[in-house]
């Protein structure tokens, strides 16, 4: 297994190293709205301005949604990467903005691979989360129904880093020794498939107020369709591909969409868009 310092000192070099493109603004609600602006100023440089934040709520968990999807809109594919959002939506975004106030990251289990593990890395990004006094990295949630999940993944081998497996009864019982033995990492039960009370818990005795919610599509479906989910942060690129028939929604009664920020750059000569939408029934 990859030890987490050489991944950690990896990550960390390939977006020192990164050509991050700098956006321009279509427009920006942000303000209109009264979302919180956050940034610094690499950031500010790199975004065009200060990034926005659905408000917390005492008495709810804000949450984001955050997807990559191609031209034809399909967000399914074995390599995200390769949808030509490139470096700029990897580092500045994906692995960025998205994330850096997040007192945790969420993944279903299937986006959980051999060397998943969810936090910033770009030293100015770093220093952002640092300056919102949290904690270097943001706890890791992975929810699973059934508990298809390899133990292997890095996620769940970093002792001391907070870990909540959101888990159904066949999860639970399948890999209870494998959490045994991992005391950083917490089961939390999901009773009749309703996932409100695990965030609830979280959010009170964990004190998870903010989670950016990474995919897959099933997983954000559920979260919409529970109403747990407040906005999304959505890139598209100028290319076609991925599995076809993959929108980041696949329920039955797709949600009301308000475009408040929409931003764009040039990705190897492309143009690929940027929008943070609020989520409404």
């Amino acid at each position: 297994m990859l030890a987490f310092q050489d991944f950690a000192a990896q990550k960390t070099r390939e977006a020192i190293l990164a050509e991050i493109e700098r956006l321009s603004t279509v427009f920006d609600y942000r303000d209109d709205v009264r979302l919180q602006g956050i940034g610094n100023a690499w950031t500010r440089q790199h975004y065009g301005g200060a990034f926005g934040l659905v408000r917390s709520h005492p008495l709810q968990t804000a949450m984001s949604l955050v997807f990559i999807r191609t031209k034809d809109g399909n967000t399914g594919g074995r390599d995200p990467g390769a949808f030509g959002g490139g470096a700029t939506d990897r580092h500045l975004i994906y692995e960025g903005l998205c994330r850096v106030s997040a007192d945790a990251v969420l993944a279903g289990a299937g986006s959980v691979h051999r060397h998943a593990f969810f936090s910033v890395w770009h030293p100015d990004l770093v220093a952002l989360r640092a300056s919102l006094v949290l904690p270097r990295h943001p706890a890791q949630i992975v929810v699973t129904k059934r508990g298809s999940l390899d133990f292997d993944a890095l996620v769940f081998n970093v002792p001391g880093q907070r870990v909540f497996v959101i888990a159904g009864d066949e999860c639970r019982a399948r890999h209870e020794t494998a959490v045994h033995a991992r005391p950083w990492i917490r089961l939390i039960a999901i009773h009749g498939g309703d996932l409100s009370p695990a965030f609830e818990r979280l959010r009170l005795e964990e004190g998870i107020q903010r989670i950016s919610a990474i995919g897959g599509r099933f997983t954000a479906t559920h979260l919409v369709d529970a109403g747990l989910a407040q906005d999304i942060y959505l890139t598209t690129t100028s290319l076609e591909g991925g599995d076809p028939g993959t929108p980041w929604y696949s329920g039955a009664v797709p949600p009301r969409l308000t475009a408040i920020t929409s931003k764009r750059w040039n990705e190897n000569g492309a143009t690929v868009s940027f929008e943070h939408l609020l989520i409404s029934r």
